[in-house]
């Protein structure tokens, strides 16, 4: 489990074909500090196993899904990538309930720049805005985030300072992929709901 609190901007420095997978290579001097084979790090909120390690570097295998399902298979070398490793039992909870299974993917929209915080627009898949509400939580390329305005097929957040200069939200523009995880919690209640209502039939 992981928390959407970013670690580091870490960098793809090789990406490899392997068919029906690839296989990345990615820097990251924070979350590979004790890294073992078999771990678990959140690149741009997906769940990746560490297949090697070796000093600041670390390979993961990413399979044809993952691919098409987030924008993981935009990424080429030199591209920058949110990092997270999974949060410690008894740690804080410092964003919310993230699992780094990837729901779908939107695109930003906008950006509206203001003097101390950025309002970022992002575009909403259908199946997915119902899970979306106004001051709920949304995971964006990893990062865990406040829902300032939920309409039909988007959402808007607020970015203070330190997520624009530390995470890769700083650098999207308009047009560019995100990866979106919504709040579990409220796939869960959508589901005991429907189980309830259908025992009452």
């Amino acid at each position: 489990m992981f928390t959407g609190i970013v670690e580091e901007l870490g960098e793809i420095t090789a990406v490899e074909n392997l068919g029906d997978a690839s296989r990345f290579r990615l820097r990251g001097p924070v979350v590979t500090e004790g890294a073992q084979h078999g771990d678990s790090i959140a690149v741009n909120g997906v769940c990746l196993t560490v297949v090697e390690h070796e000093g600041d570097e670390f390979t993961a295998d990413v399979m044809a899904e993952t691919l098409q399902r987030s924008s993981l298979g935009a990424l080429a070398v030199g591209s920058r990538v949110n990092l997270e490793r999974p949060t410690a039992v008894g740690a804080r909870l410092g964003g919310h309930i993230v699992q780094g299974h990837v729901d779908g993917t939107g695109q930003v929209l906008a950006r509206t720049p203001s003097e101390n915080w950025e309002i970022v627009r992002i575009s909403l898949p259908a199946d997915l805005a119902r899970y979306v509400v106004e001051k709920g939580s949304i995971t964006v390329d990893g990062i865990s985030l406040t829902v300032v305005e939920a309409g039909p097929d988007y959402f808007t957040v607020s970015l203070i300072p330190t997520t624009l200069d530390l995470t890769t939200l700083g650098h999207k523009q308009p047009g560019d992929p995100v990866n979106l995880e919504v709040d579990v919690i409220a796939k869960y209640v959508e589901r005991l709901l429907a189980a309830g209502q259908g025992a009452g039939k």
